[in-house]
């Protein structure tokens, strides 16, 4: 998993692709192990090779987000988590990290307290929302990890979940936008690249400065990920307008701005 997604965002780096590639990219890198994992034929030995999603593939256009890396840290070890990938992609595709839950909220119950039956995800999380201290948070992040329900603990290709109920991976954003599927998700995620653009510009210029980005940071972002915009949105266009902008070139040491008078 760690290997398939290294090497696949290596190559939008280093071919200077479109960062929009991260959500849409036909094509990945599998060993024989991963790919037979995937069902993909035909793929032979511990090498990994680039390798395109075939038109039938559940995988294919979805870049990071048929990766079995990104949908095994977003479950937990037994089931899946519509709440855990949720929060993966307000926090990191959309720059919209839902806020931290009020403590003492109940674990999610998985099975009917009468008979012991395994809960369908739906009808589990609908039981947790249920308590009001929950429901607002769960509203945005609830619809998008069910997109991704059809993709178990572990990034395998699955129709019924652990109860045996159909998987239901339809979601209705709070804005009323609604979708069906990862598809559908990435569709969504892609009608608004700017926002992804921005999320990927604040979490590079973070990185390069050491430091949290601050409000007056807003207007360097803005514009580096607006200037990619007019560039087709290529890694290159980040990562020059990181380096070239004045919070990184007036950086100290520590990560804080140079003062006034050692400018």
């Amino acid at each position: 998993f760690e290997g398939e997604t290294s090497l696949f965002f290596e190559s939008v780096v280093r071919e200077d692709r479109s960062v929009l590639d991260l959500l849409s990219a036909n094509d990945t890198f599998v060993n024989e192990r991963l790919a037979r994992h995937y069902g993909i034929p035909d793929v032979f030995g511990n090498d990994f090779r680039r390798v395109t999603h075939a038109a039938d593939s559940p995988r294919r256009g979805l870049g990071l987000l048929g990766h079995g890396s990104i949908l095994t840290i977003t479950s937990y070890a037994n089931r899946t988590s519509p709440v855990l990938r949720g929060k993966y992609v307000l926090a990191n595709l959309l720059a919209a990290p839902p806020p931290a839950p009020p403590p003492n909220i109940p674990a999610l119950a998985t099975e009917s307290k009468d008979s012991g039956r395994i809960l369908p995800m739906r009808e589990a999380m609908a039981q947790h929302r249920a308590n009001p201290a929950c429901a607002s948070c769960h509203a945005a992040m609830d619809s998008i990890g069910f997109a991704l329900d059809n993709f178990d603990a572990v990034g395998r290709w699955r129709t019924v979940d652990a109860s045996g109920a159909t998987i239901d991976p339809s979601g209705v954003l709070p804005d009323g936008t609604r979708f069906e599927g990862a598809a559908g998700l990435r569709q969504v995620l892609l009608n608004q690249p700017e926002t992804f653009t921005r999320t990927l510009t604040e979490n590079l210029l973070t990185y390069a400065l050491g430091r949290s980005l601050e409000y007056y940071d807003a207007p360097v972002v803005r514009s580096i990920a607006g200037h990619a915009a007019r560039q087709n949105y290529r890694f290159s266009q980040l990562v020059l307008g990181v380096v070239s902008s004045t919070p990184f070139q007036m950086r100290k040491a520590d990560g804080t701005h140079a003062s006034a008078s050692s400018r």
